[in-house]
């Protein structure tokens, strides 16, 4: 096993070159400034390293236990370890200071997050529920929940969750039954739902849930939800806890990974039903869920590239140690041999893409909520929906990869569990899943995102994609990096006008989003990582020019070599896929198979 070190100096890197700090220049975060960031990225990584990354393996091992009193047992330390983080005021970090929070950006405190997913995936999930719950509160509760729930969920001495899976629905959540009985100023909830991360445990005082719902009345179909907050305590007027409430844990899943989180079946209203408190308005609890969801989707991709980076660690790590065969004539470890090295550079450049274009999303996000501009808050918001699925589904897609790479590094050792790597892959696979699959991510971004501009907010990206590779062509050394993302832009282009062409035909357009979305994403991806690498080469190399010999750059621009020009060019391939058309999905009898 090797230590998981907090990959500061990269965070760093993103925040103070690539995005220039300009976070920190938006109203609300003067108080906020580049000292204060590197101390709190110090102290971050102190948590990730010391605290948490220590009870990963030791989670998995022990797994969590339901009790026959319905509650569940987490692994040995997991609920100091959350204390330790609730008591440095961690799970505020990122909440205004007018809910209680730290104020900080969301670039910093999705750095922060990065490194708590890659030292503790499973333990990471619980605060990151919670941010989803408090951003669905904050923009959707009366003033009563809000001052009754939002402190304490902000503080993180209550956790939060998200309920909406159910057995007969899955992602199709028109399905939903759970009913939402009305009496006086609350309501009563019967139903089951699925898949519940961290719905019952014992690391907080209280656990809120947020569950979609139906009244007796409500129509079919999504017009029909609505969202309830179901505490797991009731809540005194003074602010006390009052008695338990009617939800009980039924069951925790046996999953391939996280097995320190508790993924739970909640039952609501075993007895007299489950008292709720209605969110927003009637019948638009899905618009008010999504709230949460597209918070819980950036931070997903946040966490698989944390997970990414925890395997890039151990694989050097492995690399560096292991000595087997001959490299120029003597013994040596295997990181001399160079399809090891293929490996290793692979999993750090996309692990290195991924992470600037997720701290680029998050930049966005912070333009959107604080910028003194509407129009620029505008052009920002329909940039970061744009990103938000790229995000989730390509970081999440490579994370299993490059974890999956990892255990390849270790050989054999990688399948045995005592080394670690494996559990890295098993914990990594469940992120392209959940908070919608990386198939339903594809298919916002192909249909619903380009249709509703006519594709005008990425191909505002692409522009700057065009900008970068020009500026690359222009610095002389790395004329090469930018013919490789010239083309690469080129091709998104391209395949952007076939989706949104086909996506118009009123006979087959369905079909055409659901054949395309899928490479058009990964299309994408690649492209706008490529980019990210791109602006990251000419910042190693201004700064190289500058008389700096920091290795860090040299490995930078090996990073962005590698990743314009080895993976760049497998990623353009999807242009051809998408320009190759749908018949052989059409017209597959899938009961010949």
């Amino acid at each position: 096993m090797f230590p998981f070190v907090a990959p500061v100096r990269d965070l760093r890197f993103v925040l103070e070159e690539l995005l220039e700090h300009r976070s920190l220049e938006l109203p609300g975060f003067e108080e906020a400034s580049p000292d204060l960031v590197e101390a709190v990225l110090e102290e971050a990584a102190r948590l990730a390293g010391e605290v948490w990354a220590p009870l990963n393996a030791s989670g998995d091992r022990q797994g969590c236990v339901r009790r026959e009193d319905g509650g569940v047992t987490l692994p040995d330390g997991f609920a100091e370890a959350y204390q330790a983080y609730v008591e440095g005021g961690w799970n505020g970090i990122g909440v205004s200071q007018a809910l209680g929070g730290q104020g900080l950006p969301e670039v910093v405190a999705s750095s922060v997050q990065e490194m708590l997913h890659g030292a503790n995936m499973a333990l990471g999930l619980c605060p990151m529920l919670t941010a989803g719950a408090i951003e669905a509160l904050a923009h959707h509760g009366s003033d009563t929940l809000k001052a009754t729930y939002l402190p304490r969920l902000v503080e993180g001495s209550w956790t939060g969750t998200m309920n909406l899976t159910e057995p007969q629905a899955g992602s199709d959540l028109s399905k939903v039954r759970t009913r939402a009985v009305p009496e006086g100023d609350h309501y009563r909830l019967f139903g089951q739902k699925i898949f519940i991360t961290w719905g019952e445990h014992d690391a907080s005082e209280n656990i809120i849930h947020l569950v979609l719902a139906r009244k007796p009345d409500a129509p079919e179909g999504n017009k029909g939800i609505s969202l309830f907050l179901v505490p797991k305590f009731l809540v005194n007027e003074d602010g006390s806890l009052g008695e338990r409430n009617d939800v009980t844990c039924a069951s925790i899943e046996h999953k391939l990974g996280i097995h320190g989180s508790p993924t739970c079946t909640l039952s609501f209203g075993e007895n007299d039903g489950a008292i709720g408190f209605l969110v927003g308005e009637e019948g638009r609890g899905l618009n008010h869920m999504f709230t949460m969801m597209n918070e819980a989707r950036h931070k997903v991709g946040i966490q698989g590239i944390g997970v990414a980076e925890r395997a890039c660690q151990h694989a050097f790590g492995y690399a560096l140690d292991r000595v087997q065969g001959k490299a120029r004539g003597s013994e040596a470890t295997i990181s001399e041999h160079l399809d090891v090295r293929r490996m290793l550079l692979s999993m750090r450049a996309r692990t290195d893409a991924l992470r600037a274009l997720a701290l680029y999303c998050a930049a966005q996000l912070d333009q959107a909520r604080h910028a003194a501009d509407a129009d620029v808050r505008d052009a920002a918001q329909a940039r970061a929906e744009v990103l938000i699925p790229v995000v989730k589904a390509f970081s999440t897609d490579q994370a299993v990869d490059i974890a999956s790479m990892g255990v390849q590094v270790h050989g054999g050792m990688g399948f045995i569990e005592e080394t670690g790597a494996a559990q890295l892959l098993r914990d990594a696979r469940i992120a392209p899943i959940y908070e919608g699959t990386n198939g339903i991510q594809a298919l916002d971004l192909a249909g619903r995102k380009l249709s509703r501009d006519g594709g005008a907010a990425l191909a505002g990206l692409i522009d700057e994609v065009e900008a970068t590779a020009n500026a690359l062509r222009d610095s002389g050394e790395l004329v090469a990096l930018g013919d490789s993302l010239a083309a690469g832009a080129a091709d998104l282009r391209a395949a952007m006008a076939v989706v949104l062409e086909a996506g118009r035909d009123p006979q087959t357009g369905a079909d055409a989003i659901q054949a395309y979305a899928t490479p058009f994403l990964s299309l994408a991806g690649h492209v706008l990582c490529a980019w990210q690498m791109g602006r990251a080469a000419l910042k190693a190399s201004a700064a190289q020019a500058a008389g700096n010999n920091e290795p860090f750059y040299q490995t930078k621009l090996h990073s962005a070599d590698w990743a314009l020009r080895q993976w760049l060019p497998v990623g353009r391939a999807n242009r051809a896929v998408i320009e190759a058309g749908m018949a052989c999905l059409a017209e597959l009898s899938v009961g010949h198979h």
